[in-house]
């Protein structure tokens, strides 16, 4: 295929000797450097640049390549006899293959400027760092080494049947060739010689994936177990657990079963807890607030089955009664927390349980449990020693007599609630002696006087709140001492009080640390007694004016621009922060309106 075209066969007589000297050293299967490889391998300009005969020549040799019509003719035409009888030896299957039909002597392949012949460079082709599958010849060369076996296998060029095109060629004015989007498609395909061998790209994508470590299962056990613990119980259990076994098993790791959140979960029963408390008896949290299909035998089962009970919560199961309670108190010697609000069927015999046998209780939440009385109440004060946070709430049973059991039993009490309770001054009065006393809740307290509030702040050093909402005897000089008395002050609550501008000046003037002041329905307050704390006060970050009917809307407006610092809460700006919040979260009154 060489001589006869190559670009050097003008020379061929004078030059054979030495050919044949060389030809062991060259790569070339066809002993080039041959036309066709230039013609395939070589640029896309013409190839008339380069020829070497003379047009006349060159017309005749065309027309005598187009006549053929067979591999075998188009061998004989382009090979030598002895090269001839080299590669029949070789098959003609492969001649098929190698030597393509009269159309390749035209035809121009666009883009092969990195693809030369051996002869010219022996270099390796460029590639990207990535990993890529190795061509078939490179395959056939490297296992033709390994077998010691000099010949090499040629990768197969266009044939008559991979080839659509019928290229026209043109004057050598350099105006190019052209051939339709099917042709040069095909031929820049199969004219490549890098292809891929498909055994060994489908063994490198097997390795690929039994090597990949961007699974997240990959992680350590203990990084997902950090990931899961973000979870709600809900999440968890129908959502993580369905993932995968690997995901079911660590979602039922027993630090996921120490704390329990099924608060609003309706469709809990007591089969669940039942099964809890059988599988996992290390729990230590349990909060089944607002399960109303919880009834006192689950609660029974997991307080049974888990001593080591330390936080007990369930707000208004209305349903549970003393049982259940009981049980806790007998089974749980190390209870902590205890928040049982609104329930009415709760007694005083459990909290006499509670005083005999939770030595360690510390935080307790009776609001709203009607039935419960000063008996109980004293019970669990007397046993409950290391109390540190009592909250009643609207308790009609409860009086005086529990606030001094509490204020003679439990000396490090932090935050005392007697919220709505029928508690008078003289029992507040017994508080004095709570020195580690920094919250105090005296809300809608019927018989509350302004000494003994005024007593309870010199006395309590560490009273941090103070909420006195909803009593209409506190005046303009109880506020007055408080802001004197109240060192460590720094929240007070005076809705619906009997106050004047007067108190709101006491503040900004006497008070270097209440941030916190809350005057809403306070109907004696104007604009004055606004605009003077605003400016005297260096510690106030929030002001509460809602309902105060004498505020005009402009006073509070000039004293946010003024003020930005300070929190001004009425009904316009409560809303105006309402509905930048909405917008920022990407609320827009079309779509909510539409929706």
């Amino acid at each position: 295929m060489g001589h006869f075209l190559s670009k050097n066969g003008y020379g061929l007589k004078k030059k054979s000797r030495k050919l044949r000297k060389k030809k062991k050293r060259r790569n070339c299967f066809l002993q080039g450097p041959c036309m066709l490889c230039f013609i395939v391998h070589g640029s896309s300009g013409s190839v008339e640049d380069d020829w070497p005969f003379e047009s006349a020549a060159v017309s005749k040799l065309a027309e005598r390549y187009v006549s053929l019509n067979s591999p075998e003719e188009c061998a004989r035409f382009l090979l030598s006899p002895g090269e001839l009888a080299v590669w029949e030896g070789q098959g003609r299957s492969l001649l098929s293959k190698l030597i393509g039909p009269p159309a390749l002597f035209c035809a121009v392949v666009p883009d092969y400027s990195e693809m030369v012949c051996k002869r010219k460079c022996a270099e390796l082709q460029r590639c990207t760092p990535r990993k890529q599958p190795r061509c078939a010849f490179q395959e056939a060369m490297e296992n033709g080494e390994e077998r010691g076996d000099s010949r090499c296998l040629l990768p197969s060029l266009p044939s008559s049947s991979s080839s659509s095109s019928s290229p026209s060629e043109e004057d050598g004015s350099g105006e190019g060739r052209h051939t339709d989007a099917g042709s040069a498609s095909t031929s820049s395909t199969s004219s490549c010689c890098c292809q891929p061998s498909h055994n060994e790209s489908s063994e490198e994508t097997r390795s690929a994936e039994n090597t990949d470590t961007s699974h997240i299962n990959q992680l350590p056990s203990s990084i997902l177990l950090k990931v899961f613990s973000h979870l709600s119980v809900k999440e968890r259990c129908l959502a993580a657990s369905l993932v995968c076994k690997y995901w079911r098993d660590l979602c039922l790791d027993f630090q996921f079963w120490k704390q329990i959140d099924l608060s609003g979960l309706q469709q809990v029963k007591d089969d669940l807890l039942v099964k809890i408390a059988s599988r996992r008896q290390n729990v230590t949290e349990i909060n089944i607030s607002d399960c109303r299909n919880v009834q006192d035998h689950g609660v029974c089962s997991l307080a049974s089955n888990c001593p080591g009970l330390i936080k007990y919560t369930a707000y208004r199961c209305k349903q549970l009664s003393d049982v259940s309670l009981c049980t806790v108190a007998v089974h749980c010697p190390l209870l902590q927390k205890l928040h049982v609000g609104n329930q009415d069927k709760l007694t005083d015999h459990a909290l006499k349980l509670l005083g005999e046998h939770c030595k360690e209780l510390k935080d307790v939440h009776f609001g709203q449990c009607y039935s419960i009385s000063d008996e109980g109440l004293v019970a669990l004060a007397q046993g409950c020693s290391k109390l540190q946070r009592i909250y009643m709430q609207e308790n009609k049973l409860v009086t005086d007599r529990s606030v001094q059991a509490f204020a003679e039993n439990c000396p490090d009490l932090r935050f005392v609630g007697f919220m709505g309770c029928s508690v008078t001054s003289q029992g507040v009065i017994h508080l004095t002696r709570l020195q580690h006393l920094s919250s105090l809740d005296l809300r809608h307290i019927s018989e509350l006087n302004n000494e003994t509030v005024m007593e309870v702040v010199r006395k309590c050093r560490n009273l941090t709140s103070l909420n006195l909402c909803l009593n209409w005897t506190i005046n303009d000089r109880c506020v007055e001492i408080i802001a004197k008395e109240g060192r460590s002050l720094k929240e007070l609550y005076l809705v619906s009080c009997k106050i004047t501008d007067h108190a709101l000046i006491a503040i900004g003037q006497y008070s270097s640390t209440i941030e916190t002041v809350d005057a809403g329905w306070c109907k004696e307050i104007t604009d004055q007694g606004a605009t003077q704390i605003a400016r005297s006060s260096k510690s106030l970050r929030y002001l509460g004016l809602m309902r105060c009917d004498k505020v005009n809307e402009e006073t509070v407006e000039r004293l946010v621009l003024q003020y930005p610092h300070i929190v001004f809460s009425t009904v316009m700006q409560d809303c105006k922060r309402t509905l930048e919040r909405a917008y920022q979260m990407g609320w827009s009154p079309n779509t909510s309106t539409a929706s």
